[in-house]
Parts: C-alpha cells; sequence; structure tokens
C-alpha cells in the first residue's frame, strides 16, 4: 500500500499549478489624502495671512528700527541720512516732552493694576457663585470691551463735557462761574482719561479672572468648607494662589494695555497739555505737521524696548514650564 502524504517540499509549493497564472501582489502605497485642490487652496489659505503678517509686522518693524538711526521726511528715498544715535541723544536730553510721556504711561500701569484689575477680581469671584441673571452680568460688564475705543472716547467725551455733560450736571458744575474743564484742564485730564480706561479694563480683567476660577477645582472649596474655613478664607489660601497663571497673564496684558495707550487719549485732546503718551509722540512725529520720520521710528524702538523686556521674561517662565509639564 502507498501512503498520501500532504506535506510538500518548499520547491513544489513554489510552483504554481499548470493552467494558472501567478497571482500578482499590488504594492500598496499610501493614499492621498489631500487632492491637489486642496493643497493648493491649503496654501493660499495659510501663504496670504504669513505673507501680510510678515510685510505689516516683521517688515515694518525691523524697517522703524532702521529708521530710528536716520532723519527722513518720507519725501523720497534720497532724502534718507544716517545719523547714528543723534535721534535718541536728542529724545533723552532736549524733547521737553518725552519722559513726561513716560511718566503717564507708567501713571497708567499703576492706576490699571491698582483699581480695575481688583474690580475685575471682585467683580468675577460674585458672578462664580452662580447668581440669577449672571449671563446679563456678564454681558453689561464686558460691553465696554467689546465697543471700539474710539466709540468708548466719544461716549465720555459727552460725559465730561463741561456744560451738558452728566458729571458737570449732577455736581452743579455747569454753571457760568463754576464750570469744570474735565478734557482741557492738564491736571485733570489725564485723571479723566483713567477713569473712562479703568472702566473698560473692568470687564476685561473680570473675564480673564472668570476663566481662571472655572478652572479651580470645586473639591478644594469643599474641603476648604470641611476644615471651618469661612469664604475670605477659603478665597484667600485656597482660591486666590490656583490663580497664579491668570494673575501672570493679567499683569501682562496690564503692561501691554499701558504702553499702547493711544485711542481713548487721541478721542480726547490728541494727546495734548498734561495727557502726552508715547504711543502720541509717536503719531506726532511720523504723521504730524513736520514728518520727522526717523525720529518717531527711535520713539517706536524705544516702546518696543520696553515691551520686549515684559514679553520676554514671560515667554521664558510659559516655555520652561512647558517643559515641566
Amino acid at each position: 500500500m502507498s501512503t498520501d502524504t500532504n506535506t510538500k517540499s518548499p520547491e513544489a509549493a513554489a510552483v504554481p499549478p499548470p493552467g494558472r497564472a501567478p497571482e500578482k501582489r499590488v504594492a500598496r502605497g499610501h493614499k492621498r489624502l489631500l487632492t491637489r485642490r486642496d493643497r493648493i487652496t491649503l496654501a493660499v489659505m495659510a501663504g496670504v495671512p504669513t505673507v501680510l503678517h510678515v510685510a505689516l509686522v516683521w517688515v515694518t518693524a525691523l524697517a522703524s528700527i532702521a529708521l530710528a538711526f536716520t532723519t527722513w521726511d518720507g519725501i523720497g528715498f534720497d532724502s534718507i541720512k544716517w545719523v547714528g544715535l543723534d535721534n535718541f541723544k536728542q529724545l533723552f536730553t532736549d524733547n521737553p516732552q518725552f519722559w513726561p510721556a513716560v511718566e503717564h504711561n507708567i501713571i497708567w500701569f499703576v492706576v490699571l493694576i491698582l483699581i480695575p484689575t481688583p474690580m475685575g477680581l471682585f467683580l468675577a469671584v460674585q458672578l462664580d457663585k452662580k447668581i440669577r441673571f449672571t449671563r446679563v452680568y456678564q454681558t453689561a460688564f464686558f460691553l465696554p470691551v467689546v465697543v471700539s475705543l474710539a466709540v468708548t472716547g466719544f461716549v465720555w467725551q459727552l460725559v465730561y463735557n463741561p456744560d451738558t455733560g452728566l458729571i458737570n450736571s449732577i455736581i452743579g458744575a455747569n454753571k457760568p462761574g463754576h464750570y469744570i474743564d474735565w478734557i482741557g484742564d492738564p491736571h485733570l485730564n489725564l485723571w479723566a482719561v483713567l477713569v473712562a480706561a479703568s472702566w473698560r479694563h473692568t470687564g476685561y480683567m473680570m473675564i480673564l479672572y472668570l476663566a481662571g476660577l472655572k478652572g479651580v477645582d470645586p473639591s478644594l472649596r469643599e474641603a476648604s468648607a470641611l476644615d471651618g474655613a469661612n469664604e475670605w478664607q477659603t478665597f484667600k489660601n485656597v482660591i486666590f494662589p490656583t490663580l497664579r497663571p491668570t494673575n501672570t497673564v493679567v499683569l501682562v496684558v496690564t503692561i501691554i494695555e499701558a504702553l499702547r495707550a493711544f485711542d481713548l487719549v487721541f478721542v480726547f485732546n490728541k494727546g495734548a497739555q498734561g495727557t502726552e503718551l508715547l504711543s502720541i509722540l509717536i503719531t506726532n512725529n511720523i504723521i504730524g505737521e513736520s514728518s520727522r520720520i526717523g525720529y518717531g521710528s527711535a520713539i517706536a524702538v524705544v516702546l518696543l524696548v520696553i515691551s520686549l523686556a515684559v514679553i520676554i521674561p514671560y515667554l521664558i517662565a510659559t516655555f520652561r514650564k512647558e517643559r515641566r509639564a
């Protein structure tokens, strides 16, 4: 008897049966996720904003830095003359408006950090308690942030009007001989503008702190309540320490707001008679009656250096925190 075996040698298994063509394996490559049209659309959507950003931000910033060492009246590139550090020397020694402008920017920051920032925190804490109509209150307090600063300036001009303004009408200072010129008086106009700026900044701070409070772990509040802490002790010892990242953002935002302050002051009185700011000096020198683009660019460079001195440490601290995480 002969026994059949089912085992085949490797050579026999490799030979295909007669009359049957060998099957070809189709190499499967990576499927194309994007068509040509998709790639073109993506390139346009990413490329156009990038080109605009580089042209309108980086190119202009580098051009301002270069022009800060020149004199130029803005008429023809042939009139550009290299003067080195003369613009900065004149700015620090011979400009009677520069140091008052720096002082006013510092005052702007101090007022924003001392008045509207705590007020925004207070409002955020109250609205975080889920009281009735909390959405309505949030909208009402945040509305000044949405409104344009120019519009805000026009509204407050009406409030400060010495004849028909709300404030003078309430305190009885709208009569001849008793007028209080809130905008024209150099001893009052800066503080009047700061009131309007604080009114707007309060809503901004409220939203930032409200977002931070939403991220607080509810178990921390419960544990504090079980330990017998009252509301103030819970906020001081438990909630406020957890708002450290929010406080950092608030500090940086407030510094930037103080440095870039322009719209309100320009609408009020164009930065004259006691309301000088660095941004106003830049505008007056670059697009004023006598264009001194090089000198105005020197002031812009000073403002840029001050801004970078604040932003760079913040970015370094943020990147270090991300690496540790």
